[in-house]
């Protein structure tokens, strides 16, 4: 081989010379994915099929992989995806690989060739970071400490559709990813449906590098699983594309906890019920994130994901006078009751577009809200923030404290606006 292998596809049959009729005594198919190379020398394998699975047939196999490149396989790829992106392709350090074949739990030969922040669409949206290498296409997010992880083979997509941009995909294009039918089944908890043909669709969105994103996804799968005459068609398409705008660079650091440190503390005169309106979507909320400088604010309806657990999504443009390089900020918020019902417990998790190494980290806040008992129409308000890094930069320590300074700065004038709000209201 070239190319690492992904399936090798076994079909066993009874054939008894050239009159007979050739009968099926069952398939099986070896994933070299999910499968340790030092297994494959000696391995048994129970076949599929009506007649197999009556008779509990297995199929004794020693498979040996030799690939005819020898240490040179990761270069020549990568060479190879550079010709086909019009780019250049940085290769991943050994720590990198390691934290991307962890998470999948990956063979060491499978190597990372790229990774972007997007959304994973299915009844809610998920923010997570989709990976690209040889052999896989995989999403992995760990939001609010649940995690979400799948991945499938190149092989087994039968098209890609790039949906064009709307309001609700955040003003970038989106991809609806198509499996072939009955492939890719363990991965169905990220898919977004499975059609009347047995097929199931993954819809990613809201990439923080879409062209980039778009142009690699492309060139792999292409390099995996495209007929000859498929692939002229889609290079003659793609000659059309505009040029690559945001990219994404730094090797992926594995996606760590956040940090959380208090930037702000304050008592209000107002019951937790009534503060939470900042987070209820209506005009109040609209009003102060816009003079704190949230232009085209938006946000989705809370819906439950578990027992008094809601989620919703907000996004946004950063108003030049406040943040000056501009910029988009994309979130997802959950909210609960605290244990007591006396008030409400707000995270949230914010990725960034347009703005300084914006790519490179996940923001975290976490709202406490509680009313104080001992005191009519009092409560506390704390706020905490963290930083999930995502790709290595420099000046890592400088960036994380004009983060925190920034966010204790626009928390005090969020609060402070609400206040005005409110005294004027009242």
């Amino acid at each position: 081989m070239e190319d690492p292998p992904s399936v090798m596809e076994i079909n066993v049959y009874d054939f008894d010379g050239p009159f007979d009729e050739v009968a099926s005594l069952g398939h099986a198919e070896v994933n070299f994915l999910k499968s340790n190379i030092s297994e494959l020398a000696d391995i048994w394998i129970p076949l599929k099929g009506k007649l197999a699975q009556a008779c509990q047939s297995k199929l004794h196999l020693r498979i040996f992989l030799n690939n005819s490149k020898g240490t040179e396989v990761v270069k020549s790829y990568i060479d190879k995806m550079e010709k086909e992106v019009g780019k250049k392709i940085a290769v991943r350090s050994p720590h990198t690989n390691i934290a991307f074949q962890k998470i999948f739990s990956l063979p060491p030969d499978e190597f990372l060739i790229n990774d972007f922040t997007c959304h994973l669409k299915r009844k809610m949206l998920t923010q997570g970071r989709l990976f690209l290498s040889p052999r896989i296409i995989g999403f992995y997010t760990n939001l609010f400490g649940h995690k979400t992880k799948f991945f499938f083979l190149w092989e087994d997509i039968e098209d890609i559709i790039v949906v064009p941009a709307t309001l609700s995909s955040m003003g970038s294009p989106s991809l609806f990813i198509i499996l072939r039918k009955g492939r890719g089944l363990d991965a169905k908890h990220g898919a977004k449906q499975l059609d009347n043909e047995g097929r199931l669709k993954f819809h990613f969105q809201s990439f923080v590098s879409y062209y980039v994103a778009h142009k690699t996804i492309m060139a792999l799968w292409k390099a995996r699983s495209l007929t000859p005459e498929q692939k002229v068609q889609l290079v003659e398409e793609e000659s059309e594309t505009k040029e690559f705008q945001n990219e994404e660079s730094g090797p992926f650091l594995g996606i760590e906890d956040a940090k959380m440190s208090e930037v702000y503390s304050s008592t209000k005169h107002f019951d937790a019920s009534t503060l939470m309106n900042i987070f209820e979507g209506g005009p109040l909320e609209h009003q102060v994130m816009e003079k704190v400088g949230c232009m085209d604010y938006s946000v989705t309806a809370w819906e439950p994901v578990k027992t008094d657990v809601y989620q919703r999504q907000v996004h946004y443009k950063f108003d030049k006078k406040s943040v000056r390089h501009g910029g988009e900020a994309m979130s997802t918020q959950q909210k609960s009751p605290l244990p007591d019902k006396n008030g409400w417990l707000v995270e949230e998790v914010m990725t960034f577009e347009g703005i300084p190494v914006g790519e490179n980290f996940n923001l975290h806040i976490r709202y406490h809200l509680e009313s104080i008992p001992s005191k009519q129409k009092t409560c506390s308000v704390q706020a905490h923030i963290g930083i999930s890094w995502l790709k290595s930069c420099k000046n890592r320590k400088k960036i994380t404290q004009d983060i925190e300074s920034s966010a204790s700065s626009r928390l005090n004038k969020i609060f402070s606006e609400l206040e005005k709000e409110f005294t004027i209201t009242s």
